[in-house]
């Protein structure tokens, strides 16, 4: 049967830490971070980032890793397994419903990055004139054709890669990309701050103004370390599951934290200088990417160079992150349904990168078609990122925090009853995080206001109480 089969494992801790920064470390670092950095006041709101960090991201990292390494199970079946009376297992079927989701636009953006790599590499992209260049993208999606081309040749090598498993397929390739994504993303962050006038985009990302931070910038910095740690949609118990009893977690957990910020700000580091530098737009949104940053090499010495590296690193980084978000499912499958890997890569990589195609479609040539308003591209960015993953998020704090024995979730975590730093995990996986999650949640159904999110967490671990979801 399904669960008596050999399950794989990493390799070596080495290459656990870089498979997991690599799905960590995806467009949220290379194309999100930057634009909201520069729309939130620069360094002010990176310190609020790395605060967001430590009490949200660390402790659902840590939580995920410690269910995925304790049941060996996918998911889903890692909560039936710890909960088996229980109904828990929602919980990871919001997961699995939240990889698929976000891996059918996110191969659509990783498609437009792959476009424009290509282009830089031709030559083409920069000899538009730099007000073409809006223009340019808009034409980009709106193709039926192009657009759709780039996302299947993404998707097929996602798949490719995931169809070799564990240690010889995410594993071996973790070990390849994410030292070149590094070093890419060094060289084009040493020309940046090299530049005449770079100093000004230096001093954005060092000097804070806390006066340009808003109360949305809060809950921005805290949604976003959701979205760039892959967290609340199982991808951290998938990758955790084929860890080896005697891997530290906190330590891991740690690790990864690290990695994915140190490269957020490398980025904030590649590209602010450059913009500040030669008069660009610091605040210009999700645009900064495809609209503002082919102007910026396009002024560069050595431009089609630069441009040809900084985009293949986007593709990179999307790619180490859809390899981990395809494994999601893939491990679901062929544990409930005793698919081989094969079968379930092949099946669900073709059935997301169709869904891909729609909501490609909906933004061009089906427009005018919406779901409650938003195209399909819309849709499924908005649900995941404002439902699922928080959700998701929430309950695996709510799960560790309360629906575990203490000793067992200790244990599980590697830490003694008496640890200082276990105690502090615990006591924000309890009563800090969650609130702050729900903050967000709530914030993106347009309920705002701490009493009032005070008000329904209270409400809602009671309600969980008496349903016998927590508590022993």
């Amino acid at each position: 049967m399904g669960e008596t089969k050999k399950r794989e494992q990493w390799g070596s801790k080495l290459g656990f830490i870089l498979a997991a920064s690599g799905s960590a470390i995806g467009l949220g670092n290379i194309w999100k971070f930057p634009y909201i950095t520069g729309q939130n006041g620069g360094s002010a709101f990176i310190i609020i980032y790395l605060i967001a960090i430590a009490i949200v991201g660390f402790p659902v990292m840590l939580s995920e890793f410690l269910i995925g390494r304790k049941t060996q199970k996918d998911a889903v079946n890692s909560f039936k397994a710890l909960s088996p009376e229980k109904p828990w297992f929602f919980t990871g079927y919001m997961g699995v419903a939240a990889a698929f989701m976000i891996l059918s636009f996110y191969g659509v953006v990783a498609g437009w990055t792959m476009t424009y790599t290509w282009e830089a590499v031709s030559g083409n992209l920069l000899s538009l004139d730099a007000s073409q260049f809006p223009d340019h993208f808009g034409a980009l999606i709106g193709d039926p054709v192009k657009p759709i081309l780039w996302q299947v040749a993404f998707m097929v090598l996602t798949v490719a890669i995931v169809l070799g498993g564990v240690k010889k397929g995410i594993e071996r390739w973790s070990k390849i990309l994410m030292p070149l994504l590094l070093i890419l993303l060094l060289i084009v962050m040493f020309r940046s701050i090299t530049l005449e006038g770079a100093s000004a985009g230096i001093d954005f990302l060092l000097k804070p103004d806390f006066s340009a931070l808003t109360p949305t910038s809060f809950l921005v910095a805290l949604g976003h370390a959701f979205f760039s740690l892959s967290l609340g949609m199982g991808t951290m118990i998938t990758y955790g599951s084929y860890l080896s009893k005697d891997e530290k977690l906190p330590s891991a957990a740690i690790s990864v934290s690290v990695a994915d910020t140190v490269i957020a700000l490398i980025a904030g580091f590649a590209i602010f200088p450059a913009v500040f530098a030669l008069g660009m737009e610091a605040g210009a949104g999700p645009g900064l990417l495809f609209m503002t940053l082919p102007g910026v090499f396009q002024q560069l010495p050595l431009g089609t160079f630069f441009a040809t590296i900084f985009f293949g690193l986007v593709v990179i980084a999307a790619l180490t992150s859809a390899i981990s978000i395809l494994e999601v499912p893939v491990a679901f499958f062929t544990e409930k349904y005793n698919w081989t890997r094969t079968k379930a890569t092949i099946i669900l990589g073709f059935v997301i990168t169709l869904v891909g195609m729609a909501a490609s479609l909906s933004m061009g040539p089906w427009g005018g078609f919406t779901i409650a308003g938003k195209n399909i591209f819309d849709q499924l960015d908005w649900v995941s990122a404002n439902i699922l993953l928080p959700l998701g998020g929430l309950f695996i704090l709510l799960f560790v925090g309360f629906g575990m024995k203490l000793k067992e979730a200790f244990e599980a975590a590697d830490f003694s009853l008496d640890s200082k730093f276990g105690k502090t995990w615990m006591f924000t996986l309890r009563f800090v995080a969650p609130g702050f999650v729900l903050l967000v949640f709530l914030n993106a159904l347009g309920v705002t206001g701490a009493l009032t999110a005070a008000i329904i967490w209270s409400i809602t671990l009671v309600f969980l109480y008496l349903l016998g979801v927590i508590g022993d």
